[in-house]
């Protein structure tokens, strides 16, 4: 059945209303929310970006519009579908291992891998099927499908501390996605907008999963986060050697200190000891200790939340330092 057309009061009010909802919705859901929890909003965020621009899509396939024919708009679309839907499913997964819904640990099972090399095969068939028929509802709802099972198999191997690195990677997902729906539906908005998200992304990803001795590759096939980590060891090759020290011990060897560099976590960013930790670094830098901060990229959940934290507590700019300045 051939839909109504409508008016641009109607198309202006649908627009405003879905804003306003949005827009509380979003402010509802994110308030209170603790700095260390940032990272499950942001993957929901991913989550619903993904699924808007599988839905646009499919509703132009499946509404009879002359744009939606074509090879090049076929396979733009099929692409817009296939990221989105992956989006979706892998970061509901990735929210869900951050806040300890779905095995932080990586999740395996008998032929994980051949189930992940599936789905590509697949997407090649369905996208040559839409060419000449872009109105295939098997084509389209197969793509849904095998799409999102594949964004559940691509996260779940992965272990809760590198979700991160995932959620950065899934939100340059999210963009790529909103461009591809940006071609399809002629719309110059969207694709600007999503190759802006696109590419922040990509480029905050790789930094992050450099910090986390990883590789983006890695990432991409899958097999991110399943290996088994080295142990610590010197330069010599021998195992290190760990020491248990208690509050006294630390504040003598802290005292007759020439610098001390601190490497504040994810421990400091959840009891919200930063306030603690620039006093003690203000009674050092008083007795004539150099203080410094090594901020690791992926710190206080996601890049730049351990700076915000510090910030709050008036430590000075000059003293946070990237990981391999504080080694030196």
């Amino acid at each position: 059945m051939a839909r109504r057309p409508r008016g641009p009061s109607a198309g202006w009010l649908v627009l405003v209303s879905g804003g306003v909802v949005g827009t509380s919705l979003g402010l509802w859901a994110a308030h209170g929310i603790k700095m260390t929890a940032m990272p499950q909003p942001v993957s929901i965020f991913n989550a619903v970006g993904g699924g808007a621009a599988v839905i646009a899509v499919n509703d132009l396939h499946q509404a009879d519009h002359p744009a939606a024919t074509g090879a090049r708009v076929s396979v733009r679309g099929a692409l817009s579908i296939v990221i989105g839907a992956v989006t979706f499913s892998g970061s509901l997964v990735a929210a869900g291992k951050r806040q300890g819904l779905v095995a932080g640990s990586p999740v395996v099972f008998p032929g994980a891998r051949l189930l992940n090399v599936l789905p590509p095969a697949s997407f090649a068939v369905g996208t040559v099927w839409l060419v000449p028929a872009p109105d295939s509802l098997i084509a389209l709802y197969g793509f849904v499908v095998v799409a999102l099972l594949f964004g559940v198999t691509i996260v779940l191997p992965i272990g809760g501390a590198d979700m991160p690195v995932v959620i950065a990677l899934l939100n340059a997902f999210t963009g790529s996605a909103v461009a591809m729906a940006g071609f399809v539906l002629n719309e110059t908005a969207l694709i600007i907008a999503g190759m802006l998200v696109s590419s922040s992304g990509g480029i905050l990803t790789k930094p992050m999963a450099d910090a986390m001795n990883r590789s983006i590759m890695n990432i991409v096939i899958g097999g991110f986060g399943t290996v088994d980590s080295a142990p610590a060891t010197t330069g010599s090759g021998a195992p290190a050697q760990l020491r248990a020290l208690s509050a006294d011990h630390v504040a003598i060897q802290l005292a007759y200190a020439r610098k001390v560099i601190f490497v504040p976590g994810y421990g400091l960013a959840a009891a919200q000891a930063q306030h603690e930790l620039a006093d003690l670094a203000k009674l050092l830098t008083e007795h004539g200790v150099e203080v410094g901060y090594a901020v690791h990229p992926v710190a206080g959940g996601m890049p730049g939340h351990m700076n915000v934290l510090l910030a709050e507590a008036d430590v000075p700019y000059t003293q946070l330092k990237k990981m391999d300045e504080g080694n030196q």
